[in-house]
């Protein structure tokens, strides 16, 4: 199956889409990756799930990654005695660690860091910032605020601490115990939630396998204040617009987006845009023209992919979703705009031999019109740095690690097909040839480029270039 965009496309699985015939809609509809979200459901309905996106991979026979989404050290609130308490503008409301249950004046908070990290004149954000607090006077065990913006408190609600940065590990023990069982699934991707610095993706490293990729989550104010050292450490970005959005005032979001995505593709790393990307399409077959421009918007940045959240796990339109944004993304794939946008974004590459086999590839496919770009390889570093040129040429990828090629799913532009390495010079050449003819990204007499390493399965060691038409 070939699709005709290069930005790729990222789907949560939920209520809504756990069936085998969804699954197989979605992927067949524009789905490149499977996300699943360890902030809802059992284990036992993620095991379902990822063995229902292993069966369409292997009835349709292209790769397809999985990303396994970890909750994070997300604050909650705790409970009220009525079940939820309704708060007036300008009246004293206590936060207090511990369990028991609140009312209108008070509720606890099971998380002792909050108040370590509290000082008066903070504001604390509930529920998604629906209801803004400011700390009058606070304890290691109890703050007391005043409400600034009123409204109804339900159990569990979320809590935010906009600019504070909290002493808490990003991998919690909930955390720990999800990806040691995703790992056991074999997904490909996982993914930090609520990071808030390089030390807690230094921290995960330990637990993550080499052969799993990991995704940052940017959604905390902090994070941004060391970019740079997060997107060094990270395999890819997510711009995880929800929780970023509660915590920076919704007038600074696009331009932490923007330069978000342009850090990560600077650094060459996959960055994916995420969140209310077609939210209306929860409950309508059709987005907004604001989200339809937002989409577009996304893939004019030069995003590696866009993500749907609660509109294909919990929406009543998960295809129409997907569908919506294959289409969007593909009109401004074909948009003269978008080239010159992508132009205007390259950037010079780095001092290595595979970077300047991988720059060299693109000018040369450009010079010549060349049909595709074909690159070996084993770790998927190549096929990353050919992503990373936004060459015109379609970019096909060969690599004998089927890992590979599912993480590689992930990646703008880049059509992963998994068989054995190249034996041999000729046989390179050959197996190329084949492959392109079969994939489609080449006819008969167009010509190709073809980058490798040598010695062949060596991983990192891209330092060949050649040249080849098509027998027809």
């Amino acid at each position: 199956m070939r699709r005709h965009r290069r930005a790729k496309i990222v789907a949560t699985l939920g209520p809504s889409s756990s069936d085998e015939a969804t699954v197989r809609a979605l992927f067949e509809t524009g789905v490149d990756v499977f996300r699943l979200n360890f902030s809802h459901g059992t284990h036992a309905e993620h095991r379902a799930r990822h063995a229902l996106v292993r069966a369409v991979e292997a009835e349709a026979g292209r790769p397809i990654g999985i990303l396994a989404d970890l909750q994070g050290p997300k604050l909650r609130i705790g409970t009220f005695r009525g079940g939820e308490a309704s708060l007036a503008q300008g009246q004293r409301f206590t936060l207090g660690l511990g369990d028991a249950p609140g009312d209108e004046t008070c509720v606890g908070v099971p998380h002792a860091e909050i108040f370590a990290a509290l000082e008066p004149g903070a504001e604390v954000l509930l529920d998604d910032g629906r209801v803004r607090l400011r700390v009058a006077a606070c304890g290691p065990d109890h703050a007391e605020t005043v409400v600034l913006t009123p409204g109804i408190l339900s159990d569990r609600k979320g809590l935010n601490l906009p600019g504070a940065t909290l002493p808490i590990d990003a991998v919690t023990v909930k955390d720990r115990e999800d990806l040691a069982f995703a790992l056991g699934l074999g997904i490909d991707w996982v993914a930090l939630s609520f990071v808030q610095g390089p030390e807690d993706i230094a921290s995960a490293r330990r637990l993550v396998p080499d052969d799993v990729a990991i995704v940052t989550k940017l959604e905390k104010p902090a994070a941004l204040d060391c970019l740079e050292e997060i997107v060094d450490l990270s395999d890819a970005l997510m711009v995880a617009r929800g929780d970023l959005g509660v915590e920076l005032a919704p007038e600074d979001v696009p331009a932490a987006q923007k330069r978000i995505v342009h850090v990560a593709r600077t650094a060459g790393k996959p960055v994916v845009i995420a969140t209310q990307m077609l939210d209306s399409m929860m409950n309508a077959p059709a987005p907004t023209r604001a989200e339809a421009s937002d989409v577009a918007t996304a893939v004019y940045d030069g995003a590696d992919a866009l993500m749907l959240s609660g509109e294909s796990a919990a929406g009543r339109y998960p295809l129409e979703a997907v569908a919506m944004m294959n289409r969007i993304i593909e009109h401004v794939e074909r948009d003269e705009a978008y080239r010159r946008y992508v132009h205007w974004q390259q950037q010079d590459p780095e001092a290595t031999t595979a970077d300047a086999i991988t720059a060299a590839a693109r000018q040369v496919a450009e010079t010549l019109d060349a049909a595709s770009i074909v690159t070996y390889t084993t770790s998927g570093s190549t096929a990353v740095r050919a992503a990373r040129e936004r060459p015109k040429a379609r970019i096909l990828v060969l690599t004998p690690s089927r890992d590979t090629a599912r993480r590689l799913a992930l990646v703008w532009g880049v059509h992963c097909v998994h068989t054995d390495d190249a034996t041999g010079f000729t046989d390179m050449v050959e197996r190329a040839c084949a492959q392109a003819l079969d994939a489609r990204h080449a006819a008969p007499g167009e010509r190709i480029v073809i980058t490798a390493g040598v010695p062949f399965g060596t991983p990192g060691a891209t330092n060949v270039l050649r040249i080849a038409r098509l027998a027809g």
